[in-house]
């Protein structure tokens, strides 16, 4: 039977409503949050789910999170799908449940039916980046980390609110009893923030039922459905004319790409393309095992770059939705960087090896030039369990960092931005001195860093803090090593690099000025040291130490004729 053709003009109608939802379940959660990360920084996402958990809508929010928040609400589904009820709430983080890392915690909200209380049409729900969940360090991005339990607590399913009834007693113990009780871990350093910000994503959720009650008794249950059908089909169709497109474009059908790690593991992928069909076959077939350190890659986040990789380079305006997927087949070979154990950990596999994945789909596509390849974390702060196994209370500040963005066959890269699977601010001066114990001497793009070309990569930033008391220090990143490539003849990018400028200190075993031998001769006076601590690093920095972080640039397109001008 042929499927009804939708009114275009009701498609483009639903099209924004289903979106306006999402927009504003973003501005309650915002409004309603009180921590830096998702108040100022805006780490957060918010989605439509149909009710078997496919992706409906979103607000252009953190790409990475919304197309892996589809694996969280199907296995919650398969969990709860016949005990909940009106008044439930769901909360996980657990990789293995649809999670990217552990900081960022979905609420999970089911939507019922006003006719058939126990029918379930829709999921609301938000993803939120939690600035500190505990684990080894301040800010629970743990450079060091070797395993999830290093990370942070580890949620697979848990009621939040059960039938209406908020359960604080059970959240205090997931996130702050349990994970301790891994050595060297701590739990949550800051539960208060933590908490208030899970109630605004309970809040946000709440809101977005509401809007979709709303636009079910404006149109009717079966035409809302109906037309939540035609979008997921609409964004089908474009993704299968856009393979077809490029088979007309680059002459075939298969397509191939690697790129690697500043490790040096591979990531590989190839592409075969049916163009009758206008589906796909994603296969990462030669790509590197599972690591011991945390840049593995849940399989949700090698979902979320396939899908943002092909809703940026359709032309056309389309939420994105599940419909994008439907002709693509991704095969991910297990023990790998991208299929790993359980018990992997993975909080840089969603932040650092997810942009690696986007250079290769896009260089894969012949699309653009590299980015920068990371997203530069840096988390500070102080607290936790101490040597001696004293847990001490604390906080935890986390940010990502901006750098150049790729350049393409008829465009010049972009400097100083967030690129591909991120899409948050920076840290605000004003908010960080007021605070935290610090000063921001230094914000300004690195001049030069991005690859020449006949159209040039973007830029990247130095950043420059001074701390002002002792605090643990962190930051992971990547592109350390490996310069973000051109193509075409285009320029790579400056790779990135993070320096530690060192005040000398007894305790820290540096030779004070005093201790030297006259007999040596004129010594130049003592002055700080300056240390590169390579890419993923953690550091007890001291009063007056600074951090210089410059990050990547990106890479140019085509060969470089003659000097152009920057746009």
């Amino acid at each position: 039977m042929t499927k009804a053709q939708p009114d275009p003009i009701l498609l483009t109608l639903f099209e924004n409503r289903f979106m306006s939802v999402a927009e504003a379940m973003g501005k309650s959660l915002r409004q309603t949050a009180i921590s830096t990360n998702i108040k100022e920084r805006l780490d957060f996402s918010c989605a439509i789910f149909a009710a078997d958990g496919d992706l409906v809508a979103n607000a252009p929010y953190i790409p990475i999170h919304l197309g892996s928040m589809s694996f969280a609400v199907k296995y919650q589904l398969k969990l709860h799908a016949k005990s909940l009820k009106e008044g439930d709430v769901l909360m996980t983080n657990s990789p293995r449940a649809g999670g990217s890392h552990l900081p960022d915690i979905t609420i999970i909200t089911p939507v019922f039916s006003p006719d058939e209380k126990s029918k379930i049409m829709f999921f609301t729900a938000s993803r939120g980046h939690h600035a500190d969940v505990g684990g080894i360090s301040p800010g629970s991005m743990p450079p060091t980390s070797t395993t999830i339990f290093d990370e942070g607590a580890q949620i697979v399913s848990f009621k939040i609110v059960d039938d209406g009834i908020y359960q604080r007693d059970q959240l205090l113990d997931y996130m702050c009893t349990q994970p301790a009780k891994y050595a060297g871990s701590s739990g949550c350093r800051n539960f208060k923030d933590v908490e208030s910000d899970l109630k605004a994503q309970i809040a946000a959720n709440h809101k977005g039922v509401r809007l979709i009650h709303a636009l079910i008794e404006e149109y009717g249950q079966n035409t809302v459905k109906e037309y939540m059908d035609h979008i997921r089909d609409n964004a089908e169709s474009s993704v299968r004319n856009l393979l077809r497109e490029v088979v007309d474009r680059l002459g075939t059908t298969d397509l191939k790409a690697t790129d690697h790690l500043d490790d040096g593991t591979p990531i590989c992928l190839s592409i075969s393309i049916n163009k009758s069909e206008g589906s796909a076959v994603f296969d990462f077939e030669g790509t590197g095992p599972e690591v011991r350190g945390n840049l593995n890659a849940p399989i949700s986040v090698v979902h979320s770059a396939i899908i943002y990789c092909l809703r940026s380079m359709l032309n056309s305006e389309i939420p994105l939705n599940s419909g994008c997927l439907v002709p693509i087949t991704v095969k991910i070979p297990g023990d790998t960087l991208l299929s790993p154990s359980d018990t992997a950990a993975v909080c840089a596999g969603n932040v650092l090896t997810s942009q690696r994945i986007v250079d290769v789909i896009l260089k894969a596509f012949d699309a653009c030039a590299a980015s920068q390849g990371c997203t530069n974390n840096l988390t500070f702060g102080e607290g936790g369990k101490d040597a001696s196994g004293v847990v001490k209370a604390g906080w935890g500040y986390y940010e990502t960092i901006a750098g150049g963005s790729g350049a393409g066959p008829d465009w010049h890269g972009t400097s100083g931005v967030h690129t591909h699977i991120t899409n948050t601010r920076i840290g605000d001066l004003e908010i960080l001195e007021r605070r935290y114990p610090l000063i921001l001497h230094r914000f300004e793009l690195r001049e030069g860093s991005g690859g020449k070309g006949e159209f040039n990569g973007g830029d990247g930033v130095i950043r420059e803090f001074e701390f002002l008391q002792k605090m643990q220090v962190s930051i992971l990143s990547e592109r350390r090593s490996r310069q973000p490539y051109g193509l075409h003849g285009g320029n790579p990018g400056k790779s990135g690099r993070n320096l530690w400028i060192k005040q000398l200190r007894e305790e820290d075993g540096d030779l004070p000025e005093q201790t030297r031998n006259p007999a040596e001769g004129d010594l130049p006076p003592n002055k700080p040291r300056v240390i590169n601590i390579g890419g993923k690093a953690t550091v007890m920095m001291g009063k007056g130490d600074r951090f210089i972080i410059e990050t990547p640039g990106a890479g140019g397109w085509g060969a470089p004729t003659q000097p152009t001008e920057k746009v």
